[in-house]
């Protein structure tokens, strides 16, 4: 398998899934970009970078249903296709 581990002090974080690590990466990306450009929003100095962190947000959420296509395509090459808990997956 395509384990992924992260060792944070005593703790061991495994990832089995490329496709669902990718789905979280894009997911923390979205929040930031929305957090930081809501904080931008504050002051009328900077309403125009925060206006484009917007778009680059909205642009990220497009492109999770894009990841999700792609595991589906990648699952269906290697001849695994969907089971019964793919479904419940939301990455």
């Amino acid at each position: 398998m395509n384990d992924l581990t992260f060792t944070i002090g005593h703790e061991e974080l495994v990832i089995r899934q490329r496709w669902e690590v990718v789905s979280i990466i894009n997911d923390i990306l979205v929040a930031v970009w929305f957090i930081i450009g809501s904080i931008l929003f504050f002051h009328e100095s900077t309403t125009v970078a925060g206006t484009w962190l917007f778009l680059l947000g909205s642009i990220e959420l497009l492109i999770r249903p894009l990841i999700r296509l792609a595991r589906r395509v990648h699952l269906t090459r290697i001849g695994r296709g969907q089971s019964a808990s793919d479904s419940d997956e939301d990455y």
